[in-house]
């Protein structure tokens, strides 16, 4: 799923208004809450701050605010543009300076919308996915052969090693690809290696 790696901030202006839309990575709903609430505090002096996050892979847990712009104006079409570029784990809080000029429905949407378009511009946006760590002990005679292996494989990825009287080799690899490549290692190493499987985790390509 797509994330994005750090806080990042995008400003429009429109009829003298001012949007300033900061986006920032989130794992809970109360990481969320603290980063809107740290908003609030930050441009107090605002006229208003909307604001929208989305967890989960499936989109779990969304929610949205108009912080007094009329409903449906600000916080649901800022949530429709995270949704929309399928962004996860992700708040957005965009601030309103007001210009003396009312925008109107259709105005405010554009302008909200835009804002968001504009913070994903500059955030580094990237892949978050699922790998399996793995552990293969191989005899000092093997370590290379497999060492080259896992160079060769993009979906495999060693992480460290630890010298003992034989190598343990800690890798991460996909999922889907894990009983492939334990197959693959047991062949090259002539069925000496013994790998085990360990827990999954979230990594960020």
């Amino acid at each position: 799923m797509k994330v994005i790696r750090a806080q990042a901030q995008g400003e429009i202006t429109e009829k003298k208004s001012r949007f300033i839309a900061t986006i920032r990575p989130v794992e809970s709903k109360e990481e969320a809450e603290q980063f809107i609430a740290e908003m609030k505090k930050k441009y107090w002096d605002a006229r208003h701050n909307c604001s929208a996050y989305v967890l989960g892979e499936g989109n779990e847990t969304m929610h949205s605010s108009d912080d007094g712009e009329p409903s449906g104006t600000a916080g649901r079409p800022m949530l429709a543009v995270l949704t929309g570029q399928e962004i996860h784990n992700v708040a957005v809080v965009v601030t309103r300076y007001f210009g003396g000029v009312l925008l109107g429905t259709g105005g405010l949407v554009r302008a909200y919308q835009g804002s968001v378009l504009a913070a994903l511009e500059n955030a580094d946006v990237a892949d978050q996915v699922p790998l399996l760590e793995l552990d293969a002990v191989v005899e000092y005679g093997d370590m290379s052969k497999v060492e080259y292996f896992i160079s060769q494989h993009d979906e495999v990825r060693l992480e460290g090693s630890e010298y003992t009287d034989k190598v343990k080799m800690m890798m991460l690899v996909h999922p889907e690809k894990a009983d492939e490549m334990i197959q693959a290692i047991a062949q090259l190493t002539s069925g000496s290696a013994v790998l085990t499987k360990g827990r999954r985790r979230e990594e960020i390509l």
